[in-house]
């Protein structure tokens, strides 16, 4: 397929080309109030995941200058649509049962990507020209805090996000105490990425927005529904 990791010949028997679904955990975990992570940003990967996609990049780059295969590789943020799991899910799983949420107070901006939007950038790296040995962050272009997440996926299901205000410091320090640092930097921290290099050399554009993306994981969420 086009985005499988298998290399294929290119149209009219070009050369061989391999797009890599890699991490922007390459980049790093979180980005300061304002900043984005670039493509172009030195790796800094803080945990053993981003360590190993950075060094399985390192590795297909190193095969493509002795085999003159094309590698492009695409740092995707946290994917979302139907079918979901982990952090993401237990949201939409709050929301739907309509539990007092304690993110009110949280400031923080972070990008997220539709599978839809990932799988349509996929199909346009796998036969651009200007896509061949490059890399690619992709997000929906529009970053949103956590209230304002938990807010617009109530809103895809019909419903009234229940959002109490508790500063971030005690929430972090809550979520510390049962285990959940994971979560609270996931919930706290700012994670956002610059896809316009991404739009601009490939003419690419998010293929759908993130209030019709949400609609279509609440769907798949409340009762398997078709999107």
């Amino acid at each position: 397929g086009r985005g499988s990791p298998r290399a294929r010949r290119g149209r009219g028997g070009g050369p061989a080309r391999l797009v890599f679904l890699s991490s922007i955990t390459v980049n790093g975990e979180r980005t300061r109030p304002g900043g984005a992570y670039r493509a172009s940003d030195p790796p800094a990967p803080a945990d053993a995941y981003g360590v190993s996609k950075c060094e399985a990049e390192d590795a297909l780059r190193a095969v493509a200058v002795e085999t003159g295969l094309e590698v492009v590789v695409i740092r995707p943020v946290l994917v979302y649509g139907p079918g979901v799991k982990g952090n993401f899910l237990s949201m939409l799983h709050w929301i739907a049962r309509g539990l007092p949420l304690p993110f009110g107070a949280i400031a923080n901006r972070r990008s997220l990507v539709a599978l839809e939007n990932l799988v349509s950038l996929v199909a346009k790296a796998a036969h651009h020209p200007a896509a061949a040995n490059r890399t690619f962050l992709v997000s929906d272009g529009e970053d949103l805090s956590t209230p304002e997440l938990l807010i617009r996926a109530a809103t895809s299901m019909g419903r009234r996000a229940r959002l109490v205000s508790v500063p971030a410091p005690a929430l972090r320090a809550a979520l510390r105490l049962v285990g959940r640092e994971a979560m609270a930097q996931r919930l706290c921290d700012s994670l956002q990425v610059d896809i316009t290099p991404t739009m601009r050399s490939l003419q690419w554009r998010p293929a759908v927005g993130v209030d019709e993306a949400l609609r279509r994981t609440s769907a798949w969420l409340l009762g398997g529904r078709s999107a």
